[in-house]
């Protein structure tokens, strides 16, 4: 069963208008995904989801009849960023491109950008507010794995009775020009409405509208610090090294590729200075502990990705120049050689291993350890000394990397966001309180972050 949330409706306060927001980052691209429905039955039912063409439509219908349909030409498939989306509901309107609008971060889809859209009739009773039309977010349908949503959600909001447009629940940042959410808008909630901050732990349903409109949780549901304020990268799909790999739960989780061929996973944000923390763990591994089939570390962007490929197929990053690689069976790697010698002398790791990571770009110096411990001794906050650093870097954009062969092969990475898988990291915070790790930060060193960056990077 996939993890999901439901609510069951009571009676409605107006049936004829209603609002839904939500903030939400991708986890996965290329597939059908259902983020918030009420269904019934298939003729009475309403879907709000990224289809396999990654197009966001929102699809309703009541008796059997049709109940709105907007169907972007839009594309979304930047899976580093936060979208906000709101559709809002007014079947009283006499316009009937007026019944029902959509806004992405804060501007409305005009109807041209609509594939064929479909409207409701004027008066409308939509279903929600009806026993026959209980909420669920993460699946199609409660207690199934239909379609499910592997991203992250955050700040949702449903309106029973107004119609409201996207400025409510959003605006500009004086200083960065980017939309954010409003913490606490000025709405009127109506007898089904729900205000989700997800900001409990041990109770992530929990309604904040005073409607105690509280959602029961099925399966695991994560509690992640990424947020639509603060940014935090993840592994990116859409890199042209991809080869069939497994991937999920908010794209911090890899696995092999059907193949048994070298793929690897860079994250979605780089940096070209200051200094950067982040932890891997090997969560399992084909059965051998003599081949090294599974490479963690960073890759410098500025090289062309296809300058570390050894064939169309085959991908390894830490058989070029331009990447630094831990490997599970040879020590560290870097343009083909094993530093430390042909069999390495640094220690290797096993499934259940954590894997450290500190990229000091002021000084180009790059640290790794193991469950705790600094390799070769090393010391990140030696500044230009460099105690035990690994590598010297070249100047440039580094990002991490993963990079795993069979299909067996898995591992969880987390940049702050506070879990690896399901499992939590731990409570270490850097010193701007940013993040959550299993270790200790090292002392000058960040989580990578859109706070952290634009003060340090």
């Amino acid at each position: 069963m996939a993890t999901s949330l439901t609510k069951t409706n009571t009676t409605a306060t107006n049936r004829k208008k209603f609002t839904f927001s939500c903030w939400l980052k991708r986890g996965k691209l290329g597939t059908q995904e259902n983020f918030f429905t009420s269904i019934h039955n298939a003729s009475n039912e309403f879907q709000f989801r990224f289809d396999s063409d990654d197009e966001l439509r929102w699809v309703g219908s009541i008796g059997g009849s049709a109940a709105g349909l907007l169907n972007t030409k839009r594309v979304f498939r930047d899976i580093s960023a936060w979208y906000h989306i709101v559709i809002a509901g007014d079947t009283t309107q006499a316009t009937n491109i007026n019944r029902l609008k959509l806004y992405i971060n804060g501007t409305q889809i005009a109807d041209g950008d609509f594939n064929s859209p479909g409207y409701p009739g004027q008066d409308t009773n939509f279903g929600f507010g009806t026993s026959d039309f209980n909420f669920c977010f993460g699946v199609t349908t409660p207690g199934t794995t239909n379609d499910p949503f592997t991203g992250v959600i955050s700040h949702a909001h449903f309106i029973d009775g107004t119609a409201y447009d996207a400025s409510t629940f959003g605006e500009t940042d004086s200083t960065s020009g980017i939309w954010k959410p409003k913490t606490a808008p000025s709405v009127t909630y109506g007898n089904n409405g729900f205000f989700l901050k997800f900001e409990n732990s041990g109770a992530m349903g929990t309604d904040s509208s005073g409607q105690s409109n509280t959602f029961t949780v099925s399966g695991t549901l994560t509690q992640n610090v990424d947020t639509p304020t603060n940014n935090y990268p993840t592994l990116n799909p859409l890199a042209p090294s991809q080869d069939n790999r497994t991937g999920g739960n908010g794209n911090l989780y890899t696995g092999g590729n059907s193949n048994n061929s070298w793929s690897s996973h860079p994250a979605t944000m780089a940096c070209e200075s200051g200094k950067w923390y982040f932890e891997i763990k090997d969560e399992s591994d084909w059965g051998s502990t003599s081949d090294s089939t599974r490479r963690y570390g960073i890759v410098n962007l500025g090289v062309s990705v296809n300058q570390a490929r050894a064939s169309a197929t085959d991908v390894r990053f830490s058989d070029a120049t331009s990447g630094y690689a831990y490997m599970n069976a040879s020590g560290v790697r870097n343009g083909g050689s094993t530093i430390g010698g042909s069999t390495g002398t640094h220690p290797t790791f096993a499934e259940g291993d954590f894997i450290m990571v500190a990229m000091d770009l002021d000084n180009n110096k790059l640290y790794f350890g193991k469950n705790g411990t600094w390799l070769d001794s090393g010391n990140p906050a030696s500044g230009a000394s460099g105690t035990g650093a690994v590598a010297t870097l070249a100047a440039g954009a580094w990002a991490a990397y993963l990079e795993v062969k069979y299909g067996s092969d898995t591992a969880s990475i987390n940049f702050g966001q506070g879990y690896f898988r399901t499992a939590s990291a731990g409570s270490n915070a850097d010193a701007n309180g940013h993040g959550k790790f299993k270790y200790t930060v090292p002392s000058g060193y960040y989580a990578i972050c859109t706070k952290n960056i634009k003060e340090f990077g």
